[in-house]
C-alpha cells in the first residue's frame, strides 16, 4: 500500500509564495496516485499543534519543504517517531542559509539528519554535496512541473490600462532583495524613450517590507510599470497569457524557478539573469534569454520588444521543452519512487 506522509511546509495554499505554490501542486499529484498525505502549514499552525496531530495521524515518512524554516520541527518529529526524514531543498536553503553564518549550523544539522535529500536540478545538488559531502548517496533529483489550476480570468484592463499595441514585460515574484525587482527599472527608463509601447508588470506579495517600499517609491513617475500585488495562483495562466515577456531577474534560484517554468508551458518567452537555476530551464537564444549584466539585458529586451516573431519562436520551444521533458507524472513519479525507497513495505 502507499505510504502515509506528513508533509511539512513553511506555506501552504493559498499562499501564493513559490513554495507553496510547488507543495500544492506535488500534494495534489500525491493524493491522485493514492498516497495519504496530509500538509501542515507552519505559518498558521504552531509547532505544538502540528506535534499532536502527526501522532495521531501516524505517519510513515515525514516530508519538509526547506531545510531552515521547517526542517528542526521535521526533524524532531520523525525521531520522535522513529520513521525517515526527507527534505526537499530550496534556492534560499542551498544559496544562503547552508552558507550563513548565523544559520548554517541548523541547516547542516537537519540535512545530516534525513534519509533523502531531494533537490529540483543536478547543480543544485552539486552545491550540496561540495559543501556536505556525506550526503551524496542521500540527494535525489526531482525535477519540478507546471501545473496550472483553472480559475478565472486575470482582468488586466481592471487593474491598468495599458494601450493598444503594448509589449508588456511581466515581473512574477515576491517582491524582496533576492529577486532584484528595481533592476529592470532604469533600462527600462531608456527603453521606453526609443519604444513607448512597452509596459512593466510586478506581480507578487511584497515579502520585504523595505525592498517592497524602495520599488513602489521608484515606480512613481514612471507610469509605464506598475505593481499589482498578489494574484491567486489560479488567476496565472491567464495572466501570463497576457505577456509578451516574462522577466526573472534572480540572484539565486532553488533549481527550477516555478515563475521561469510556467512561462515556458504557456509559450512565452524568458529573459532571465544568468545563474544556475534559470540555466536549468532557458536556453540563450532558445528557450529564452539569459542576461550577465544591466547592458546585456537592456540589449536583449529590446530584441524582444521590437521583434514578435523571435518573441513566438522562443515561447513556442519552451512550450515544447516543457511538454517533452517536465510532464507533471514524471514530478510525481520521481516522489514516489524516493518514498517506495525508504517505506518499502508501508504498514497499516
Amino acid at each position: 500500500m502507499p505510504p502515509r506522509i506528513a508533509l511539512v511546509t513553511p506555506f501552504a495554499f493559498p499562499s501564493v509564495r513559490g513554495n507553496a505554490v510547488t507543495v500544492e501542486r506535488i500534494a495534489g499529484g500525491l493524493r491522485r496516485a493514492g498516497v495519504e498525505l496530509h500538509v501542515w502549514d507552519l505559518s498558521l499552525t504552531p509547532e505544538a499543534v502540528i506535534e499532536r496531530e502527526v501522532e495521531a495521524f501516524r505517519p510513515h515518512l515525514v516530508h519538509a519543504f526547506h531545510a531552515y524554516r521547517v526542517g528542526p520541527l521535521a526533524l524532531r518529529l520523525a525521531r520522535r517517531h522513529e520513521i525517515p526524514l526527507v527534505v526537499t531543498i530550496t534556492g534560499t536553503d542551498a544559496n544562503h542559509d547552508l552558507f550563513d553564518p548565523e544559520r548554517a549550523a541548523t541547516v547542516r544539522r537537519v540535512l545530516e539528519g534525513t534519509a533523502a535529500v531531494i533537490v529540483f536540478h543536478e547543480s543544485l545538488g552539486a552545491r550540496i554535496a561540495a559543501a556536505l559531502p556525506d550526503l551524496g548517496g542521500r540527494l535525489a533529483t526531482v525535477p519540478q512541473a507546471a501545473l496550472f489550476s483553472d480559475g478565472p480570468a486575470f482582468d488586466l484592463a481592471a487593474r491598468w490600462h495599458v494601450p493598444v499595441g503594448r509589449v508588456l514585460f511581466v515581473f512574477p515574484a515576491g517582491i524582496r532583495m533576492v529577486k532584484q525587482p528595481r533592476l529592470p527599472l532604469e533600462p527600462f527608463d531608456r527603453l521606453v524613450q526609443r519604444r513607448p509601447e512597452v509596459r512593466l508588470l510586478y506581480v507578487g506579495p511584497v515579502l520585504d517590507p523595505d525592498e517592497g517600499d524602495s520599488l513602489l517609491a521608484e515606480l512613481t513617475g514612471r507610469p509605464w510599470a506598475r505593481h499589482v500585488g498578489a494574484v491567486p495562483h489560479a488567476q496565472m495562466k491567464s495572466l501570463i497569457s497576457q505577456a509578451d515577456v516574462v522577466l526573472n531577474c534572480s540572484i539565486s534560484e532553488g533549481g527550477m524557478p516555478n515563475s521561469v517554468l510556467e512561462a515556458l508551458a504557456s509559450g512565452r518567452p524568458v529573459l532571465a539573469s544568468d545563474i544556475d537555476g534559470n540555466r536549468s530551464l532557458v536556453e540563450d537564444g532558445v528557450t529564452g534569454f539569459l542576461f550577465r549584466d544591466v547592458a546585456e539585458f537592456e540589449a536583449k529586451a529590446e530584441r524582444l520588444a521590437v521583434d514578435r516573431e523571435l518573441r513566438e519562436r522562443l515561447g513556442g520551444a519552451g512550450r515544447q521543452l516543457v511538454e517533452r521533458r517536465y510532464p507533471p507524472q514524471r514530478e510525481i513519479e520521481g516522489y514516489l519512487s524516493v518514498y517506495a525507497r525508504l517505506t518499502p513495505v508501508a504498514s497499516t
